[in-house]
């Protein structure tokens, strides 16, 4: 099982920079991409903490990169546990009648 896919190509620095600015914007996609370049640096506790805040926000991707970690020991259960309680509460809160009929019409 591969904790984190590698980003290939582009200015490194450059792109990180970026998602920074991202992710201090409240862009939970750009969060989970730092945490995978922070692993991909081999810095796995910044890692950790970028996937804990994106998924704590609803970001299934990071939620996915935590349970991974959580399977290779690198993260205990009940920091998981908590996070996986607000990912679940955050899910919940954008729920809505109409972005679950679109759900339904999509994987139809």
């Amino acid at each position: 099982m591969v904790l984190v896919r590698r980003i290939e190509g582009g200015d490194y620095k450059k792109a990180k920079v970026h998602h920074e600015a991202a992710a201090m914007a409240g862009d939970e996609a750009a969060r989970s991409n730092l945490g995978t370049m922070e692993a991909q640096s081999g810095n796995m506790e910044r890692a950790l903490k970028h996937w804990t805040i994106a998924a704590s926000a609803g970001h299934y991707n990071a939620m996915h990169q935590l349970l991974v970690a959580l399977k290779k020991g690198m993260v205990g259960t009940d920091a998981f546990d908590a996070t996986l309680t607000t990912y679940k509460n955050s899910c919940a809160e954008m729920r809505s009648k109409a972005r679950d009929a679109f759900i339904r019409f999509k994987t139809e």
